[in-house]
């Protein structure tokens, strides 16, 4: 059963409904922003209507077979972690994009929505929330570089862990967070590394 679980909630994962639609209303979301076949591209090619409802898509895939397995109590907290973390798995490395996917961000707030009934996810909108508040602050107003974004997202996410670890949530949880960590940190590796570079060179100019 629990394999048989893990690999549904990975199809789910994988259908990759914000390229879909970009494909639909005749926009290669793949050619905008930073490249990622995700719902935040597909509001800059598309427009708000059409990106909110791939956000809605992206989320729901993540949210709702797992909240279903898990009240039905086909998912023992004990066994939660594969299926958990197959959604996310699906939609970054989607079997339809040739295993490039996008960067799982709407589809993990499904998954921590449904895990936790929606505590980890409100917390970790907040967190971003903040974030990006104190990063437009920094820049007088203007805009965050993808960079940047990305550094955030996985910042908050790590952030998350504290929150996770300081109000004892259990420890298939944790071991849930980790996971799903890695694969946030390795889909965005090449703008976290620019990132790094491009703060490495600032400190060396302000030591000149």
């Amino acid at each position: 059963m629990l394999v048989a679980i893990t690999l549904l909630e990975f199809f789910c994962g994988s259908l990759m409904f914000s390229y879909w639609l970009g494909k639909l209303v005749k926009k290669d979301i793949t050619a905008v922003g930073d490249g990622n076949p995700g719902a935040f591209n597909l509001i800059q090619a598309a427009g708000v209507k059409i990106g909110l409802l791939g956000v809605f898509l992206d989320f729901a895939k993540g949210y709702f077979p797992l909240v279903y397995f898990v009240e039905q109590g086909y998912l023992p907290k004990s066994y939660i972690i594969p299926a958990a973390i197959a959604p996310i798995l699906g939609h970054a490395f989607s079997p339809f994009l040739r295993f490039k996917g996008g960067k799982s961000i709407a589809t993990t707030f499904g998954v921590w929505s449904a895990t936790t009934r929606f505590k980890v996810s409100l917390f970790y909108a907040v967190v971003l929330a903040l974030l990006f508040l104190i990063a437009k602050k920094l820049k007088h107003g203007s805009r965050t570089t993808t960079q940047e974004d990305a550094f955030m997202v996985v910042l908050g996410f790590t952030i998350v862990g504290a929150y996770l670890y300081l109000n004892n949530f259990s420890v298939y949880l944790l071991a849930l967070w980790f996971l799903n960590l890695i694969i946030m940190i390795y889909k965005n590796k090449e703008k976290l590394a620019t990132f790094y570079i491009s703060l490495t060179d600032r400190q060396h100019e302000i030591k000149k």
